[in-house]
């Protein structure tokens, strides 16, 4: 073909080759779109394997989990550090309404028990004096057991186990971690295909229009995916340090928006994971528990031990010695049960005093851009070829079906 043919042959068919970075463009979008989707969903495997797909964060939950819990527990917040910001006695002073009230309860609950006729036969005062006698006690008692907690926190609360129990119980949080922290990469991540889609796109319809030949459409329809793909997720952590270039500063988008980003993701751990909920209920209710339940035995044993003093020797002989201290071993474990609920009615006291969004917010800050590469990279590094490779094939059936139309309309030598 001379200069004028394909010339002429331009301005006849002008729509259809314009038409080609469009698609193309069309093309890099779709499949960066698709290619995020697949990093996330579906949550369980959809199709008959090895023909089907589930998202590669819920697939390898356990290892993002993983790594979330590896970033949070060694990075950002150590276990004494969850408890260093509560102060024991301001704790108890804030429980004290509603600890003498389930002390109040427990009482009447196990003298009911173990000395219902004693008990009934007391008059109204002296059952009110024997329960204020010791409700004076208890906020001591729930302070004395807290500061117990936090000189022993390493045998009691194991961080690494609750968080990955919490992210491998619901992987929709797993995955909303990931889909917050990096929402603008993903965000870009699907635009720039539409920008390198249509400039390689470009080059494609030059190249049909000298060319005409069949493997040009399927071939660059393959690299807008491929090349596209690769570029986009490059674009995201490359450079890692900042690279100044006039007024303008080049580095990866997710590592330029690490302040953002450490809000962000703070704010997720603070509300979601490491909350005065999971924490105190992790204490007090958890696989580790029975070292504070011994805490709670000692305390309530003082407790009731002071109060009985000089009597103690008639109380044991009205009651009998087993029966007191079953009764003793009884208010301790009833005490134990409603521990979390106490607790938790110093909750805005507690999520201040643990000040986990701050504290994990300032060391993500402070983290190296290696480090900090690694909150949001392992979602694209893991399996990244296969979500590199079905953007390529989608993006060659996509320049084969542009192949069959140019057959279609007798634009193929």
């Amino acid at each position: 073909m001379n200069w004028q043919s394909i010339l002429a042959d331009v301005q006849q068919n002008y729509l259809v080759y314009g038409s080609i970075p469009i698609i193309a463009a069309i093309v890099g979008y779709v499949t960066k779109v698709a290619a995020v989707k697949m990093m996330f969903y579906p949550m369980k495997y959809i199709g008959i394997k090895p023909f089907g797909w589930q998202g590669i964060v819920p697939r390898n939950a356990e290892r993002m989990a993983a790594i979330a819990v590896d970033t949070i527990t060694t990075k950002l917040v150590s276990v004494k550090e969850v408890v260093a910001g509560l102060d024991s006695d301001r704790l108890g002073k804030e429980l004290e309404g509603p600890a003498m009230e389930v002390i109040e309860t427990i009482i009447r609950e196990v003298m009911a028990k173990h000395q219902p006729k004693l008990w009934e036969s007391l008059p109204n005062i002296a059952q009110r004096k024997l329960i204020d006698n010791v409700k004076k006690d208890v906020p001591k008692v729930i302070a004395s057991v807290m500061e117990d907690i936090k000189n022993n926190i390493d045998q009691i609360l194991d961080l690494k186990a609750l968080v990955i129990r919490i992210l491998m119980n619901d992987k929709h949080l797993l995955n909303r971690i990931f889909q917050e922290v990096g929402h603008k990469e993903f965000k870009f991540f699907g635009i720039s295909g539409l920008y390198f889609g249509f400039m390689i796109g470009l080059i494609q319809m030059v190249c049909w229009v000298l060319l005409k030949q069949p493997w040009i459409l399927p071939t660059f329809g393959f690299a807008v995916g491929l090349i596209s793909d690769w570029i986009a997720l490059n674009l995201l952590f490359e450079p890692k340090k900042p690279i100044p270039l006039g007024s303008y500063t080049i580095q990866g988008l997710f590592l330029k928006r690490q302040k953002q980003v450490a809000a962000d993701y703070a704010r997720i751990i603070a509300t979601d994971i490491l909350t005065p909920q999971t924490i105190i209920g992790e204490m007090v209710q958890g696989p580790l528990s029975e070292r504070v339940q011994r805490m709670v035995d000692d305390q309530v044993r003082n407790m009731v031990d002071n109060k009985a003093s000089i009597v103690k020797p008639f109380v044991v002989m009205a009651v009998g010695a087993n029966t007191f201290q079953e009764m003793k071993q009884d208010i301790a474990i009833r005490l134990m049960e409603e521990l979390k609920g106490v607790i938790m009615h110093a909750e805005t006291y507690v999520q201040t005093a643990l000040d986990i969004e701050n504290v994990v917010g300032k060391k993500m800050q402070a983290m190296t851009p290696l480090e900090f590469e690694g909150l949001l990279r392992p979602v694209f590094k893991q399996e990244e070829w296969i979500l590199i490779a079905v953007g390529a094939i989608l993006g060659g059936l996509v320049g084969e079906g542009q192949l069959l139309a140019m057959m279609y309309l007798g634009l193929l030598n």
